[in-house]
């Protein structure tokens, strides 16, 4: 597990995607390795703004976020994607630091947990949930916009393309490149009861889904419903 960051520690990163009326994200790097993370971001029904999964941008890049609003939600969405959220807690006091329970205890090693998934204020655009066979270590957040319902996940559901040199050939022999899954890795160390996860994944998976968000690769915007039902299939 990479150590959190103790201070503002911007690494490469690309530019704001807007993906609906209340939901853009950014890709950033990853320290020492090729996968890349994704910090998505939105906004609620009164304003404010939602960060899942905080990463340090440069100061155009966060100059763009404070524009869209003020962030009063920060999510971390587990216990091993915490680089850069005490920071962000520094930088946005007044937010409130939002973990899965299960993940409360490596969270709160690094930033105060105000709340899990299952106590973040109901708003008409936003919904948290902890997903089943995962021992509540992580949750999906539902974002309602004008074209549908985006799923947003973290580690349970990678969509990665086959990446070049050693290491890519490394992370193909681990299973955690070539399409929308749910990684060896994964399934042995995240996912506690298979079929409770598959039959959540499967209840999640309703034709008004437009979207799926993975915590790291590609957004998944074509027939997501139905890549959602492979998915779970798979496990």
């Amino acid at each position: 597990m990479a150590k959190a960051f103790d201070t503002w520690n911007v690494l490469p990163h690309g530019a704001w995607t807007e993906h609906a009326e209340n939901l853009r994200s950014v890709v950033g790097d990853l320290p020492g390795m090729p996968l890349k993370r994704r910090m998505t971001v939105i906004r609620r029904s009164d304003g404010g703004l939602v960060v899942h999964n905080p990463v340090a941008l440069d100061e155009p890049g966060m100059a763009a976020l404070d524009a869209w609003g003020e962030p009063t939600f920060l999510v971390v969405p587990n216990g091993y994607h915490r680089l850069d959220s005490a920071n962000f807690k520094r930088r946005y006091p007044d937010a409130r630091v939002v973990c899965p329970r299960g993940a409360k205890k490596k969270v709160a090693e690094v930033v105060p947990v105000d709340l899990d998934y299952a106590g973040v204020p109901a708003d008409a655009a936003v919904g948290f949930e902890h997903l089943a066979g995962v021992g509540e270590a992580e949750g999906v957040v539902s974002v309602r916009s004008s074209d549908g319902v985006t799923l947003i996940f973290n580690d349970v559901l990678f969509n990665v393309p086959k990446l070049p040199g050693f290491s890519g050939f490394v992370l193909g022999l681990l299973g955690s490149t070539g399409g929308p899954k749910v990684t060896l890795i994964g399934r042995l160390f995240v996912v506690k009861d298979k079929p409770a996860l598959r039959a959540h994944l499967e209840r999640l998976a309703t034709p008004e889904v437009c979207r799926l968000v993975p915590g790291h690769g590609d957004v998944v915007s074509d027939g997501a419903a139905e890549v959602l039902r492979r998915v779970a299939g798979g496990l």
